[in-house]
């Protein structure tokens, strides 16, 4: 049969994919690793450095994520191949089973393209948590409403995709919308799947703040840096940092209106600001910021030779015409376009509403395939 022909070279490519990803995977020497750091962790001793026992547990977890995903992909697709084997020694034409092996193989073809780009994933600090900053641009409501728009679909991207986060900072605007805001997002490959989304983004819609119903145009920066553990050495002069303390603004209570809890710290030969506002005690909030400070730091360390400062905070220095990196049309047609790629999808509304996968996985693609 046709169909089952069909349905044999599917999983052949799928077979074929898999392999690639065994050989850069290595489950084997994969296996041995969680084992090792299981090991670890029975250790009668092994919670009396905290901070170190957290990093060993969220290592073993992100190997056994790779490990079980990649022992699910293989066993599914042996399963597949031995129901194709039944149906085709059936004397009857078995189509709802025909019919349930390619609705299983095409969801399975979109779990070994989401494993395939993981394994390609291959950045010093792809696999690390990650924070995120918006900040609007210049046009008063309409850009200070897009920028928590853009808050409202990352979140939402986060939760549906299984990410923690914490919003660590957040610059209300009174007339509605946000300033800025920073979020702290953790999970596997957080600052991987996530440094493609650093740019300007772009908002075309009638605005719902003008009585004359015009089209307008907003723009806001989206910046992601990865959060980085205690042994990255980056070397800070105290003299050039300035640190301001002021009244956090987000929830939290009376206390938030009584203390100056929040920390901005800016250092000053780059003009870098990394703020926290999210904890209850100016110490945990200054502590959060420089984490924050030390992982920009690097970011920009890393950066092959700055000429200018004014480069330093991404290759968007204006928040404005010719730098985005992605356009959201809303009027006179529906149309989410990254100007990097050319991937676009039609329903504005879904992406909105964090369905934004799709982008991501475009922009990683198109990176690996240029770094070939």
């Amino acid at each position: 049969m046709a169909e089952i022909y069909q349905l044999r070279e599917t999983i052949g490519d799928l077979s074929a994919t898999m392999k690639l990803i065994g050989d850069s995977l290595d489950p084997e020497s994969l296996k041995k690793e969680v084992d090792s750091l299981e090991k670890q962790t029975f250790q009668a001793d092994f919670w009396d450095d905290s901070e170190k026992a957290q990093h060993i547990m969220a290592d073993l977890s992100n190997k056994k994520d790779e490990l079980s995903s990649y022992n699910s992909i293989m066993e599914a697709i042996s399963d597949n191949t031995d129901l194709i084997d039944l149906v085709e020694m059936s004397e009857e034409a078995e189509t709802n089973t025909l019919d349930q092996i390619a609705a299983d193989l095409k969801e399975l073809s979109k779990k070994v393209s989401a494993m395939k780009l993981r394994t390609q994933l291959d950045g010093e600090y792809d696999k690390n948590n990650a924070y995120m900053s918006i900040n609007a641009g210049a046009g008063g409501l309409e850009a200070t409403d897009w920028a928590s728009m853009l808050l409202r679909m990352y979140t939402r991207y986060f939760d549906q995709n299984g990410f923690k986060y914490e919003i660590t900072d957040l610059n209300n605007e009174e007339a509605g919308g946000i300033k800025s805001a920073t979020i702290a997002i953790k999970g596997s490959y957080a600052y991987g799947y996530l440094k493609g989304e650093k740019g300007v983004h772009r908002l075309v819609r009638i605005s719902p703040f003008d009585s004359g119903a015009r089209r307008h145009t907003s723009f806001s920066s989206v910046d992601i840096f990865p959060e980085l553990d205690d042994t990255t050495e980056v070397e800070i002069d105290p003299n050039d940092l300035r640190i301001d303390t002021y009244r956090a603004s987000g929830a939290g209570g009376q206390h938030v209106n009584k203390t100056d809890s929040a920390v901005r710290i800016t250092h000053i030969p780059t003009g870098v600001v990394a703020s926290s506002q999210a904890e209850r005690s100016q110490t945990q909030n200054k502590k959060t910021a420089m984490k924050q400070l030390y992982a920009k730091l690097v970011q920009i360390a890393e950066e092959e030779q700055r000429e200018k400062i004014e480069d330093i905070q991404g290759k968007y220095t204006q928040i404005a015409w010719g730098s985005q990196i992605r356009s959201y049309v809303f009027q006179p047609y529906t149309l989410v376009k990254d100007h990097r790629t050319n991937y676009e999808v039609g329903n504005v509304e879904s992406v909105m509403d964090g369905d934004i996968q799709g982008f991501i996985d475009a922009y990683l693609a198109e990176s690996h395939k240029d770094n070939k």
